[in-house]
């Protein structure tokens, strides 16, 4: 089977080499020459575990290649996956400005019968967008080509990426077709060997689906934040509570970690989008605009634990942060709390020592040298007035507290994660701060 996905961002990229570990010819396509030349030459333009491996024993075996051109291998393709990227207007919705070209050039060029699915993150309604798009393209052709549109939303953790593909917990398909039902079936059999774990429904349905489901992780995110904040106020442990309220099956463990707010490409635009949508459609969404304020006022956690600390003024204090990207196992610093807490730091007049295991080039990208860039993690310390854990790294859980304590200048650790033993950092002479 051969198919061509339009997008080599994390969906596009990670998809394509997936889909070619499993025997299938995958091209891949995007309009940055200069990516495409890279990804030819082996170099992966993003991080997640395992795929670097991936993409070159697949390129190596012939079946996953990369072109600039979407018209050239239109002819050879039975199906077209679109995951372009969706980013967020000024006013919260999503942009499909990305989607409708690659509907538009789709139907310039088909001459046959093709499946068009979009991977990417869309509103409600984009499917019939879409549709119209292809339409409008071969009337002015004056052709009458056979094609379909599908939704088939992408339920990737940055990280784990690798393993939720090629073991899904569930592929979600939204058709308008028996055609089109069957080449979906036909292209994912291969990792349904085990169980059948495909959930078929309309477009729209699975337009939702996507929507919603990391929405309502990211409300149990701000959910259990509250509750943090809320537990400092009247002497409660957030971490005995969250073990209390996880015990409960129809709660459930999982997304009740509380933190210093969550980041990353997904649950910012996602939520945002869909309030957007709902206010399109005349509906408000009031539980997830107070997600958002939630998360928002949990990014300067921190900042104010630190200031209270040192009695509202950290001027000329040394402050080491462990941790840049949004989360583990990934560089991704997108909407990272990282980001916020070190403005904040930079505007009280501190000065930012940081260190992450991958995320550093991109914190150079990102803020050029307005913060110092630590070697590892014990240099970030040196002279520190206070440690500042952001992200969870594995390399973090078990520093060394020997050597912390005798290259920082205060022994203050805040734990943006509540990775730590306070009772063990406090009786190793440290002073020991956490969420909740």
């Amino acid at each position: 089977m051969n198919i061509a996905i339009v997008g080599t961002g994390y969906v596009g990229l990670v998809s394509g080499a997936c889909f070619a570990e499993m025997g299938i010819d995958v091209v891949c396509v995007d309009i940055d020459s200069d990516k495409i030349n890279r990804l030819r030459n082996g170099e992966i333009p993003i991080y997640e575990p395992g795929l670097e491996e991936m993409v070159r024993r697949n390129v190596e075996a012939g079946r996953l290649h990369f072109t600039t051109s979407l018209p050239e291998v239109l002819s050879n393709v039975e199906v077209v996956f679109s995951a372009v990227g969706t980013p967020p207007d000024e006013d919260g919705s999503a942009d499909l400005q990305y989607v409708l070209d690659v509907a538009r050039e789709f139907g310039r060029n088909i001459d046959r019968y093709t499946l068009l699915v979009t991977k990417s993150t869309v509103p409600v309604g984009t499917a019939a967008k879409v549709r119209e798009a292809i339409k409008a393209e071969l009337q002015k052709r004056g052709v009458d080509v056979d094609f379909d549109v599908a939704s088939n939303p992408e339920f990737l953790k940055e990280g784990a990426a690798i393993k939720d593909f090629m073991s899904p917990d569930r592929v979600v398909v939204g058709t308008e077709s028996e055609q089109a039902r069957k080449v979906m079936e036909r292209l994912y059999r291969p990792f349904m060997v085990v169980s059948d774990r495909m959930i078929f429904t309309d477009i729209p349905s699975a337009e939702m689906i996507k929507y919603a489901a990391n929405s309502m992780l990211a409300t149990r995110i701000s959910f259990m934040n509250d509750i943090a904040n809320l537990c400092e106020l009247v002497g409660a442990d957030v971490n005995m509570v969250r073990k209390g309220i996880g015990s409960d099956t129809r709660i459930g463990k999982k997304f009740l970690y509380p933190g210093c707010g969550y980041g990353g490409s997904c649950f910012p635009k996602d939520v945002k989008a869909l309030i957007k949508s709902a206010s399109q459609a005349g509906y408000d969404m009031r539980v997830l605009r107070a997600v958002e304020e939630v998360n928002a006022a949990q990014k300067e956690v921190l900042f104010k634990k630190l200031l209270r600390h040192f009695n509202g003024d950290i001027k000329g204090r040394r402050v080491a942060l462990w941790g840049l990207a949004f989360k583990p196992e990934t560089d991704d610093m997108r909407e990272a709390p990282s980001l916020i807490l070190i403005n904040r730091l930079k505007e009280a007049g501190a000065t930012v020592r940081v260190f992450d295991p991958v995320a550093m080039e991109e914190c150079r990208r990102r803020l050029g040298d307005t913060v110092e860039y630590a070697s590892d993690m014990y240099d970030a310390v040196v002279d520190a007035d206070a440690l500042l854990l952001v992200t969870e790294w594995k390399q973090f859980r078990m520093p060394s507290l020997p050597v912390l304590k005798r290259t920082m200048r205060c022994p203050l650790i805040i734990d943006g994660r509540n990775i730590y033993d306070p009772e063990y950092l406090r009786e190793a002479g440290f002073t020991y701060d956490k969420i909740g």
